[in-house]
């Protein structure tokens, strides 16, 4: 079985419904569930198009409150949303051993 094959069989091994999983290497989440995606792509969608607010003419007051503040926000809503449907976060190098 191949590595993309293991990511895929990890990602559908999902008893509980998290819309996020752990990350296979290191410490974060990643979508599991269509859930998952579609609030992921909600983000990027959104930070694309507060991006597309500005322009090279753009004071640095615009871009502080018009980009720089709301993609904190938007961030944090993000990253509230990841915790509450996620697994528990913890560092994790490697697929998980299978408990029996």
């Amino acid at each position: 079985m191949n590595f993309v094959q293991k990511c895929i069989a990890y990602l559908k091994d999902n008893p509980e419904g998290y819309w996020f999983k752990r990350k296979v290497f290191g410490w974060g989440w990643v979508p599991a569930t269509w859930q998952g995606w579609t609030i992921t792509a909600i983000y990027i969608a959104l930070v694309i198009a507060l991006a597309s607010t500005l322009d090279k003419y753009s004071s640095p007051n615009e871009v502080m409150f018009v980009f720089a503040l709301p993609v904190v926000l938007l961030t944090a809503t993000f990253l509230r949303i990841a915790y509450k449907t996620g697994e528990p976060p913890k560092w994790q190098w490697g697929f998980p051993k299978k408990e029996e």
